[in-house]
């Protein structure tokens, strides 16, 4: 989702190097669809078929979120315009996902006691895979991807279960792909609802979640996916899930950080367009691979755009990993 509700406590160490225009920052030019790695893009199930068709060089796979839990083991329908979404991913040549998540709009937020009440009861876990196997067998769909957040540790094995009923229920040419909020450790990953010796048996990608490591409402100004930090999260996935399996999550958005009120999410381009209105100067952060800037009023705003892309889709190659995850289209730059 657009808003992940990750809270970090890693420092990062900052280099800033200043720029000569916020009109001319070097991460406006598209981001080209990297060699020999998976590109999924994530997109609102109210995005516009533009968008895919604007991006669609750059990806391999369109998820369209987002197909929502409901009561007791119930999940919303996809509605037409997700349907479009799907559809035009395959006209454009790529795969599409139906996502479904815990996400509450009356909270704002991923529902965490809502998650647990269907991941705490094997019936109620085998009727939900069900209904999304078949929502997913229905439509323009090549796989499903599982966005539950806020899992609780206890929640571990309902989750795996989940994916098991899941994978049993559909067609076998559909796939699974799991979220998981990203972690330094393997401890920190169970935590967190994550079993992965457990996922890596069930679901077919692991999509992992490496941003939203600072934001407005849970920490001060920072980077929004400081490298160092995704290395280490990687470092402790890739001890329980094969590289090949692993999928890097890489923002393509930003955030503000006002000096009175709340911040506020912005996407690539609105970044830069705030730092050029303003006349600010554009800085970017070496170490953790983004751009920021301080605006006359004293709001500060961190984003990722396609520069960090490039540097994320190097540290996938890097790792051997199977490719990339970016949230999200609409908001990143451009992917060709």
């Amino acid at each position: 989702m657009s808003r992940r509700t990750l809270v970090a406590a890693l420092a990062t160490a900052v280099m800033v190097l200043p720029v000569a225009s916020a009109a001319a920052l070097p991460g406006a030019r598209p981001a080209a669809r990297p060699a020999g790695l998976h590109v999924t893009g994530w997109i609102l199930g109210s995005g516009k078929v533009s968008q895919v068709d604007r991006n669609a060089g750059g990806l391999s796979t369109l998820s369209v979120d987002g197909v929502l839990l409901h009561g007791h083991a119930g999940i919303t329908r996809p509605d037409a315009q997700m349907l479009r979404l799907a559809r035009r991913a395959h006209r454009d040549g790529l795969r599409s996902e139906l996502l479904v998540s815990n996400y509450s709009n009356a909270r704002g937020d991923f529902d965490p006691v809502e998650l647990h009440r269907l991941l705490s009861h094997p019936a109620s876990i085998a009727t939900a895979a069900r209904r999304v196997a078949t929502a997913a067998a229905r439509g323009p769909w090549d796989g499903v991807n599982v966005d539950f957040e806020l899992v609780r540790r206890a929640d571990a094995t309902g989750l795996a279960s989940f994916v098991r009923h899941l994978q049993a229920a559909m067609p076998a040419r559909l796939t699974v792909s799991v979220d998981v909020s990203a972690a330094t450790s393997v401890a920190a990953y169970r935590a967190r609802g994550y079993a992965l010796t457990r996922l890596r048996h069930v679901a077919d990608v692991i999509d992992v979640m490496t941003y939203d490591y600072s934001g407005p409402t849970w920490t001060g100004p920072g980077p929004i996916a400081p490298l160092s930090w995704q290395r280490k999260a990687l470092a402790a996935l890739l001890q329980r899930v094969p590289a090949g399996r692993v999928q890097l999550g890489v923002a393509g958005y930003g955030y503000t950080w006002p000096t009175h009120g709340t911040g506020r999410d912005v996407t690539d381009a609105g970044a830069r367009g705030m730092v050029r209105r303003d006349g600010a100067t554009a800085r970017w952060d070496s170490g953790a691979g983004e751009w920021t800037a301080t605006l006359s009023n004293g709001t500060v705003l961190w984003w990722s755009d396609a520069r960090s892309y490039r540097l994320r889709t190097r540290l996938a190659r890097s790792q051997g990993l199977r490719g990339v995850a970016v949230w999200r289209v609409g908001s990143a730059d451009r992917l060709r």
